[in-house]
C-alpha cells in the first residue's frame, strides 16, 4: 500500500517543522527552506542541460547539500530529536576548489558581465540569484534563532561557484560574454 502525498494538515495555511511545531506557511523559516528547495530545483534544471560529467557530479553533490540545509531549516531547533545530516567544512572546500579550477580556465574579468548569452548560462545566473535570496532569507531566520554559520558560508560560496560556472559555460558553449557598459550622462 502506498502512502498518500496529501495530509490535509496544511489546508489552513500552516505546516509542521520536524519536531512537531506548527508554523504559518508565510513564516520566515518556511520561506527560507522553501527558497532553498527552489534553488535545488534550479540546480536540477542546470544539471539536466549540462553535458560535462564532472560538472553534473558536482551539481548532484550540491543538490545533496541543499537537501541537508533544507532539513536543518525544517527542524525545530528546540523540539527536534531526529538525527539530521550535516554540512562540513570540506563541503565548502569542495566549492572553493571548483571555483579555483574554473578561475584558471576563464579569462580575467575586466568588468561586470551581463547575465545571458545562452540558455544554460542564464540557468546558472537564475540559480545564483535564487541562492542569494536563500541566503538573505536564512539571515532573517538568524536574526531571532540560531542558524549554523556553515549554512550561510556554504550558500555564499555556492553563489560564487554558480557565477564562475556561468563563465565557464560561456567558454564551453563558445558564446560571447557581454560586459556591462554603463550608460553615463554626458
Amino acid at each position: 500500500m502506498s502512502t498518500k502525498i496529501y495530509t490535509k494538515t496544511g489546508d489552513k495555511g500552516e505546516t509542521s517543522l520536524i519536531g512537531g511545531t506548527r508554523l504559518p506557511k508565510q513564516h520566515v523559516r518556511i520561506e527560507a527552506y522553501g527558497t532553498v528547495d527552489e534553488l535545488n530545483s534550479h540546480i536540477g534544471l542546470l544539471r539536466d542541460v549540462v553535458k560535462d560529467t564532472e560538472t553534473v557530479a558536482s551539481l548532484l553533490q550540491i543538490q545533496d547539500r541543499l537537501f541537508t540545509i533544507g532539513s536543518q531549516l525544517a527542524a525545530d531547533p528546540e523540539k527536534n530529536n531526529m538525527k539530521l545530516p550535516e554540512l562540513y567544512t570540506e563541503d565548502i572546500q569542495v566549492l572553493e576548489n571548483l571555483i579555483d579550477k574554473i578561475n584558471t580556465q576563464v579569462p580575467e574579468m575586466k568588468s561586470f558581465v551581463l547575465p545571458g548569452g545562452h540558455i544554460h548560462v542564464s540557468y546558472c545566473h537564475i540559480a545564483r540569484c535564487v541562492c542569494r535570496r536563500a541566503e538573505r532569507a536564512i539571515l532573517r531566520v538568524a536574526e531571532n534563532e540560531k542558524v549554523d554559520d556553515i549554512i550561510l558560508i556554504y550558500l555564499n560560496r555556492l553563489s560564487d561557484y554558480l557565477f564562475m560556472l556561468s563563465r565557464w559555460l560561456v567558454q564551453e558553449l563558445k558564446v560571447e560574454e557581454k560586459p556591462w557598459k554603463p550608460k553615463m550622462s554626458k
